[in-house]
């Protein structure tokens, strides 16, 4: 069940980590057209081959074996939809094309949008290809081939959802005419606030969405409805309806509840479910899953996911950080020819993903377990033993097909489960144990969510932030120089570092650099003029020089800003009548923050007047 999450989450990880490399830059080619629809020819008939094959052996093999076939090749062309997808995006480079539509420019969420079509497709190519192969197992089930593929695909999408919004929520905040606002949510701290804030606004309205998503419909009324009711009465639990849970075609043996809230909370059942266990077996389910409502699981996961966000936050600019600084290591492959910062990129994805995979299937997952055998343990509060709970376990154990000792990542085994809860029959004070347990690891836990905040928020808010990131950036600028020597960007970049830090000498060396590779680039003329017309080192300002190569910047390109550094190197040389007139042109073309040409111009005029 949760695998189908796990499978969209990964699209998200690979989509959001590609960065666009200018070693693409160039239009979509006949030989990128032909691997891209040669690669989804060749996935789409071998997983409708294998699954063929699959359904052809039916008659000669048991039900179990073909079940657990069925199920082992649904996992392995799933995992080979992602393992393409990543292909169409790094090893294609597909976002580097898409990029360069105006439109997905200005919304990136739409181009999101596009790639999650893509994966839904070779998703989908899966379960259709499946499809002969689950009607023949399920002869009883009168599933069409559409809703199949639908309820399996549509149990994903609420995970990528969230992750969409809060995409065209940027989107469109970045097209508001509130420049405070965008400076704030571009800033780190204004990013993961917002970030969180949308987690959190997503946890209590979420399920609603979710759930018109997977077409759950209300149950209806008689004996299940009131006996839940009831047990959620008796607990004091309020929530906004009971649904039926459509999950794979009604096949899955499962409850659940869905809201932090409780006018947005749901309790969730299956067909099979009511139709198989006894009364008080299923009441015993929804003492489980109210077991998760009374000891706040939902919130904690909420919290859980926040500190993935804070992790990612603190640590992952340490990875590029490392990979900058190990450069020697790899030297190897910067020898071979590939570029110091695709290695970077590269290496940012791959650590992007293993704390992903990490966190999920190590820490999340340990409580996701232990919040289980704890609702479990919740039975106790309405039953005197939890026999109904046990006999529920292994009716779904039979039923489902699958073995109780089937190891599975977020929940304990069947047989483990139903082995604690024996425990706990005999001895009650285990119920008390596991709560202790609980209790202490999520203390622990918190202690290290405070250290990865205090630690994050000094790699990038304190002291230790900004000689960090100087240090790194110029090693950075340089090992592009490096990689491109012929390239006039990345000297005025390092130019432009060192102007910030006040190192003239350095800026001046980069800039004259980057002119000696482009002598007619208006950027480092108009930066490099700027430097020598209001630098503070006397030794360096050279009004002169300032106002030759402002002339010459502007003569290759006519702006605002351009006119606006010919008008301080005038100032500079003296020249205040010709600074007046610049400054006035440099007024007339702004289109943004023209109080700072305004205070310019009034400030060259009043020099002009006290001097004549």
């Amino acid at each position: 069940m949760f695998t189908n999450f796990i499978y969209f989450i990964f699209f998200v990880l690979i989509y959001s980590t590609n960065t666009y490399s200018a070693a693409t830059d160039s239009s979509f080619s006949l030989q990128t057209a032909l691997l891209f629809f040669g690669f989804a020819i060749i996935f789409s008939c071998a997983s409708y081959l294998k699954f063929k094959t699959l359904e052809k052996s039916i008659l000669h093999q048991t039900n179990r074996y073909i079940e657990n076939k069925f199920e082992s090749l649904s996992k392995q062309f799933s995992i080979l939809a992602i393992l393409l997808f990543a292909v169409n995006i790094y090893g294609l480079a597909l976002p580097s094309y898409t990029q360069k539509i105006n439109l997905f420019k200005s919304f990136p969420a739409l181009e999101a949008l596009v790639f999650l079509c893509l994966f839904v497709f070779y998703l989908t190519v899966v379960r259709a290809s499946a499809y002969g192969t689950y009607k023949k197992l399920n002869s009883a089930d009168d599933m069409s081939r559409s809703s199949y593929i639908l309820s399996n695909i549509s149990f994903g999408i609420p995970v990528v959802l969230p992750w969409l919004l809060l995409s065209a929520a940027i989107d469109i905040i970045n097209h508001l005419p509130f420049n405070g606002l965008k400076l704030f949510f571009a800033s780190s701290g204004g990013e993961l606030a917002f970030i969180i804030f949308f987690l959190f606004i997503i946890s209590i309205f979420g399920p609603a969405m979710t759930l018109k998503l997977w077409r759950c419909k209300s149950l209806e009324k008689g004996e299940d409805r009131f006996r839940i009711e009831e047990i959620c009465n008796k607990a004091g639990v309020k929530f906004a309806e009971i649904l039926y849970w459509p999950m794979f075609g009604n096949r899955m043996i499962t409850a659940g509840v869905m809201g932090l809230a409780k006018r947005f909370r749901y309790i969730l059942v299956t067909k099979p479910l009511l139709r198989l266990l006894d009364t008080d077996e299923v009441e015993a389910v929804i003492a489980h899953e109210i077991g998760h409502v009374k000891r706040h699981h939902l919130a904690f996961y909420l919290l859980f996911f926040s500190g993935y966000i804070l992790l990612s936050f603190a640590t992952l600019d340490l990875v590029v950080y490392a990979t900058i600084y190990a450069k020697p290591l790899y030297r190897f492959l910067t020898d071979s020819g590939i570029k110091q910062s695709t290695i970077i990129s590269i290496t940012y994805s791959i650590s992007i993903i293993a704390v992903f995979v990490i966190y999920f299937r190590f820490i999340f997952a340990y409580f996701m377990r232990n919040f289980e055998r704890q609702a479990d343990t919740y039975v106790y509060s309405f039953f005197t033993s939890a026999q109904p709970l046990i006999s529920a376990f292994n009716k779904i154990s039979y039923f489902s097909g699958q073995s109780g000792d089937k190891p599975n990542w977020h929940h304990f085994s069947i047989k483990e489960r139903v082995d604690y809860l024996n425990k706990c029959e005999a001895d009650r004070s285990w119920i008390k144990r596991h709560d202790t347990k609980i209790k202490k690891s999520i203390a622990v836990y918190l202690v290290c969510l405070i250290i990865t905040g205090i630690v994050g928020y000094n790699l990038n808010f304190g002291k230790t932030s900004k000689k960090i990131n100087e240090f790194f950036v110029e090693k950075t600028i340089l090992g592009l120089i490096k990689d491109n020597p012929d390239d006039p960007e990345f000297p005025a970049m390092l130019g432009d570092l060192y102007y910030s830090l006040n190192y003239y000498e350095k800026a001046k060396n980069a800039y004259e650099q980057a002119l000696a590779i482009d002598p007619n680039n208006s950027i480092v003329q108009n930066n490099l003029a700027w430097l020598y017309a209001t630098c503070e080192d006397e030794n360096i300002k050279n009004a002169d020089l300032a106002v030759r190569l402002a002339e010459a910047a502007v003569k290759n390109k006519k702006s605002a800003h351009i006119f606006d550094t010919l008008a301080q190197s005038y100032f500079a040389a003296g020249r205040y009548n010709e600074a007046v007139e610049a400054g006035k042109k440099a007024l007339s073309m702004a289109e943004a923050d023209k109080s700072y040409y305004e205070k310019q111009l009034a400030g060259f005029m009043d020099h002009l007047q006290r001097n004549r």
